[in-house]
């Protein structure tokens, strides 16, 4: 089987963390060899710039804030997505760079074309073989974010922000139907669980 690169976005609150575990338990189950990565994070580098991304007490600047999300992001593709692909593995990763396009894109106001020049750059191109969004009315996923406790930097953002991302990721979506699969967050966890693994089987079959 060759690589297969799959990645979970969604607004905050959405419930990807629980629904990416249980796809890597399937995972695991079928045999089939993967890793899980997160972003920002998923390497040393990558851990230090999480911490100051969703650090509260600071301030930072739309432009800054997502070269930092680069900076990562290209430290991960380089030395963990691409190799764990040339492995012939599967790549389950939380967030990609279609969370840029959507929080520093559609919430912030960056240049789309300046975010896909050095999104390019930064990723030499690598893109999702599927990328599962969980989709969900922000001010529901922000009261679910924060019964989880203390709330970090982007948690923190107003109302407005968040139905701009949410729009965001939809536009996206609505973009490229063919790698997206888009499913509402409100559902119960098996039934989108289940559509996400079918999703994944075929996928896997095709490049078998």
């Amino acid at each position: 089987m060759s690589g297969l690169f799959l990645t979970f976005e969604g607004p905050e609150g959405a419930g990807k963390s629980t629904q990416l575990a249980r796809l890597v338990a399937r995972l695991e189950a079928e045999g089939i060899a993967h890793i899980v990565t997160r972003e920002p994070g998923g390497t040393p580098l990558g851990t230090r710039v999480r911490d100051v991304l969703l650090d509260p007490a600071l301030t930072i600047d739309p432009l800054p804030e997502f070269l930092l999300y680069s900076a990562s992001r290209a430290q991960l593709v380089a030395n963990v997505i691409r190799p764990a692909l040339d492995r012939e593995e599967v790549v389950v990763c939380d967030r990609y760079a279609d969370s840029s396009l959507a929080y520093q894109g559609a919430g912030r106001g960056l240049d789309t074309a300046l975010l896909t020049s050095i999104t390019a750059a930064a990723t030499g191109g690598l893109t999702p073989d599927l990328t599962v969004l969980l989709d969900l009315d922000p001010l529901l996923g922000l009261e679910r974010a924060a019964r989880r406790g203390q709330p970090d930097r982007l948690e923190l953002a107003d109302l407005e922000f968040h139905r701009r991302v949410r729009q965001g990721f939809l536009e996206l979506a609505l973009r490229s139907p063919g790698r997206f699969l888009v499913l509402d967050a409100t559902l119960d966890q098996e039934t989108i669980h289940a559509a996400i693994w079918a999703a994944v089987q075929a996928r896997v079959a095709t490049t078998a």
